[in-house]
């Protein structure tokens, strides 16, 4: 895939909460039009999402098509909370808040990225992270205890006293006792053995903050599909540029396997669609589709309860979402038009099946029928009278509308292409 100018990328910035509540702080970086999957990245021990290698692997892959979310670790960066009350464990709960955030607000991260620590806390929660297909490691530590080193002589310290101020990176950091408790609990070979998922794994043979061996037991605890590329001369911060550019370029190249098109070695390209036309295509032979339009692209799964991966919108939300925009598209332009000072229009909608007897309006009478529940929730100035008229309108939007009437389905059949 060649690379997306700098003009077309964008960055946006938001907040989520961990298990205890705290805003974490999180930063996008994706193509404007076009993306082909999302991926999570989980940066280094004490580092933030800002750091150099992870700034500029991001924005690589975004320029290949993959949106990439990296966040900062509770007590880190711009993130709320105590770094001293944070361990390993709170790390993982971080990174599967984050997915469910990315999940949420924009796709299902499909691919996991974890540098140093962080690519011991991705391979401990992989197997938590619904829909994620392919795990990659940069200089990571085969198990987390690994940091037990960077401690060095405030060891003793941590253990005698129950915390100590220690010096990592050129800043201080408070480390307690639970920290070490914490790490020293956790193996991951048995973690790595059963994640099920395609694993690449990076590592630099004079890494000298984590030693090449680390790459070599998470290599042999993995189970196939797996692959190991050697970072020769790099550090292990991946300080200079062009290392961060071969990471990004590689993983890039590899995971289209296993992300865009399992079935070649190469990613598929974005078919042909009219611009009256809309194009689906299933994506990994079980329920997960590609839907395209003439300009855009989405995903469409079904949830991991119902033997999905989860990395889409299931058929019945997309049809929520045709309405609920149509909705606020069709209110919004109603208030333009009248002059009406309508700040904000959200639209929460709901389906199930209920017994058509609990309808006391419906003509249908027995079995089973469809019920949408639709809330409206419009911000501004307005009148009780304005309220009423814009709720009044929305029932007129033209999937409303659609859905109430007469639809003839025609079915043919093409030739596969």
């Amino acid at each position: 895939m060649d690379p997306i100018a700098e003009s077309d990328l964008k960055k946006e910035r938001f907040e989520f909460r961990n298990d205890a509540g705290e805003l974490l702080a999180a930063l996008l970086e994706r193509p404007r039009t076009g993306i082909t999957a999302y991926a999570l990245f989980a940066h280094c021990f004490t580092c933030s999402k800002d750091i150099a290698a992870a700034s500029r692997i991001s924005r690589a892959l975004a320029a290949r098509g993959i949106a990439v979310l990296r966040f900062d670790f509770t007590g880190l960066g711009n993130s709320e909370g105590e770094f001293a009350n944070t361990n390993f464990s709170t790390n993982v709960a971080d990174l599967r808040s984050a997915a469910q955030a990315l999940r949420e607000q924009f796709g299902a991260p499909e691919l996991l990225i974890g540098h140093s620590l962080g690519g011991a806390a991705v391979l401990a929660a992989a197997p938590d992270i619904p829909g994620s297909r392919a795990v990659v490691t940069i200089g990571a530590p085969s198990n987390p205890a690994h940091v037990a080193h960077l401690l060095k002589d405030k060891h003793e310290q941590i253990e005698s006293e129950g915390e100590a101020e220690v010096d990592l990176a050129g800043r201080r950091f408070t480390i307690k006792r639970q920290f070490l408790r914490d790490i020293e609990e956790h193996r991951l070979a048995e973690r790595i053995r059963s994640m099920g998922k395609a694993l690449l794994v990076m590592h630099s043979p004079v890494d000298e903050i984590v030693g090449i061996d680390n790459a070599s037991e998470i290599f042999l605890a993995a189970r196939h599909p797996k692959s190991f590329i050697s970072l020769d001369k790099a550090d292990h911060l991946l300080t200079r540029r062009a290392d961060s550019q071969y990471v990004a370029e590689t993983i890039s190249a590899w995971v289209g396997r296993y992300l865009l098109d399992s079935s070649t070695d190469a990613p598929s390209p974005r078919p042909s669609v009219a611009g009256d036309e809309l194009l689906v295509q299933e994506h990994d032979g079980k329920f997960a589709q590609n839907v395209y339009t003439h300009r855009h692209s989405l995903r469409a799964d079904e949830p991991s309860s119902y033997g999905g991966t989860d990395s889409g919108p299931s058929p019945y939300e997309l049809l929520l979402a045709a309405l609920g925009t149509c909705t606020a598209m069709t209110v919004r332009m109603y208030a333009t038009r009248k002059k009406i000072d309508l700040a904000r229009v959200s639209v929460r909608l709901k389906h199930d099946k209920i017994h058509a007897e609990d309808c006391d309006h419906c003509e249908t009478r027995e079995g089973r029928i469809d019920r949408i529940e639709r809330r409206l929730e419009l911000s501004g100035d307005l009148s009780d009278e304005q309220r009423n008229d814009l709720v009044r309108i929305a029932d007129r939007c033209p999937v409303h509308r659609t859905l109430h009437s007469e639809i003839d389905i025609q079915t043919q059949l093409d030739e596969p292409a």
